[in-house]
């Protein structure tokens, strides 16, 4: 029986794929298999030894330590996709709230509807013009960050008419196929920055990424921007943000991200982190989140990790056997060099790596006895080796 502990409330749907008869699911177990979270910051977390494997319902991982769970042999998993209607719609909203001053609006009417002997209607048609803002028909929409998010983006700003383009170092070939061919790909974003009416960011946060918008970036942009961060707070630097919407050359900066500097500002819209705050959203990272800490620990498959290979392999022998170790010379070797003295027949064999470390996943004909497996914990650079049974 594995125990799955929930850090954070998950959606019945998702909880509901963890078969009760191998998981044993609840917030307050000791000795957990594996970690299902959401936002709930893991940065100090004591991590027990049967700890295999947490699984992040969302796209973000900031909130959880993926170095050290790396050092410790667990696999971190995201679910990159699966709030991705959620954030496409809310991009939307985030660009039409930019250019037409609706929030404004709104306010202003509830405040002449609570207003003693006002006429609302007449109120209306005098006071509406001061509320007016462009349409999104035929601007330029630049979209930093092609991945399951930015392609949607891309694709729906099209489809209102407006002129996209799309920057991504890192364009896999999936995600290129995504793509409308009408998406105007640029390998430098500075072409981006100075055709863009609207900016939308779409990229993971990292120390690489940090302040990805900051003062330069914004010099390069044209006059009267509209920047929309749905990403990550730390994506753009707020100092620089806010200058930038003082000068006047950011028109308004749509951030999902507020805290007490940047809330205040003129012309910043500050949203309550509502990206993925849609129950089909949370119903489907949950899902996804599920099902792959499941296949993990069961199979030892790997899919949508942070901070290991993917590796699925269909089962071929008796037993599994699932190696976490550094991505170093002659690993292989040495591995297959113990499992041959110990006469033990190899059935099907795959290892892939990324960056620093690597898997190793070994179907075998024959059930290992526990010298066999400690000779392998005994090779060096090996962080973890876990044994399953067919």
């Amino acid at each position: 029986m594995y125990r799955i502990k929930t850090l954070n409330k998950i959606s019945a749907m998702g909880l509901s794929r963890l078969n009760r008869d191998r998981f044993q699911v609840g917030d307050d177990l000791e000795n957990e298999d594996g970690i299902l979270v959401r936002s709930a910051p893991m940065q100090d977390y004591v991590f027990p030894d049967s700890l295999r494997a947490i699984a992040r319902a969302g796209a973000g991982t900031n909130n959880i330590p993926v170095d050290r769970c790396s050092e410790s042999g667990i696999v971190v998993f995201n679910t990159p996709g699966a709030n991705a209607n959620a954030v496409k719609e809310l991009v939307i909203a985030a660009m039409l709230v930019a250019s037409r001053d609706i929030l404004g609006g709104a306010d202003w009417v509830q405040e002449q509807a609570h207003t003693p002997k006002v006429d609302v209607a007449a109120a209306v048609e005098k006071g509406k013009s001061a509320f007016v803002g462009p349409e999104l028909y035929k601007k330029t929409l630049g979209v930093v960050g092609l991945g399951a998010i930015g392609a949607l983006v891309c694709n729906i700003a099209l489809d209102l008419g407006m002129d996209v383009y799309g920057y991504d170092p890192f364009l896999s070939v999936d995600a290129a196929l995504r793509l409308d061919r009408h998406v105007h790909v640029v390998k430098e974003v500075d072409e981006l920055y100075k055709v863009s009416d609207y900016i939308t960011i779409h990229i993971p946060y990292s120390s690489s990424t940090k302040d990805f918008v900051n003062a330069e970036a914004i010099n390069k942009m044209k006059g009267q921007v509209r920047v929309l961060n749905l990403a990550r707070g730390g994506l753009v630097n707020d100092e620089d943000m806010i200058a930038a919407l003082e000068s006047g050359r950011v028109a308004k900066y749509v951030t999902d991200f507020p805290n007490e500097q940047i809330a205040t500002v003129k012309n910043v819209i500050a949203l309550p982190h509502l990206g993925a705050s849609t129950p089909e959203s949370e119903e489907n990272c949950a899902v996804m989140a599920a099902r792959q800490l499941q296949d993990y620990l069961l199979n030892g498959n790997i899919t949508n990790s942070v901070n290991l290979p993917n590796v699925c392999q269909d089962w071929s022998g008796i037993a599994r056997i699932c190696l976490i170790h550094k991505n170093v010379p002659a690993m292989l070797t040495q591995i297959m060099t113990t499992l041959s003295d110990d006469h033990i027949n190899v059935e099907n064999m795959t290892n892939k790596s990324k960056k620093d470390y690597a898997y190793t996943m070994v179907d075998v004909n024959t059930r290992l006895t526990e010298e066999a497996v400690e000779e392998l914990r005994a090779i060096p650079n090996m962080i973890r080796v876990r044994v399953l049974n067919h």
